[in-house]
């Protein structure tokens, strides 16, 4: 039993992780399409953006309705950062005592 649940907790770490790398990848599009280093008309971007929106935005969505208006700067995916960080740090010392 403890093999499986330490094999789960590695599933859900690895998946944490990949979302992680995701909410990074989408924050860094985000600051180029701001800057204009890349343009959305361009169709592999708008894809790649689009799935990135679709992805995160249920995650972010939540925090940004609780997070304060901070005009032009958006630290919810920060915050979610620390939310996955957090529960990444909780699941590895669970499976240490395991």
């Amino acid at each position: 039993m403890d093999i499986l649940l330490n094999a789960l907790i590695q599933v859900v770490l690895v998946a944490l992780s990949l979302y992680t790398w995701l909410i990074i990848a989408s924050a860094i599009l985000s600051w180029l399409v701001a800057f204009n280093v890349v343009n959305t008309s361009n169709r592999v971007v708008y894809m790649i953006g689009d799935f990135l929106y679709r992805l995160t935005e249920p995650a972010l969505r939540p925090i940004r309705r609780i997070l304060p208006n901070m005009g032009p700067i958006d630290i919810s995916p920060i915050v979610l950062l620390l939310i996955l960080f957090f529960l990444q740090k909780v699941l590895t010392d669970l499976a240490f005592r395991i």
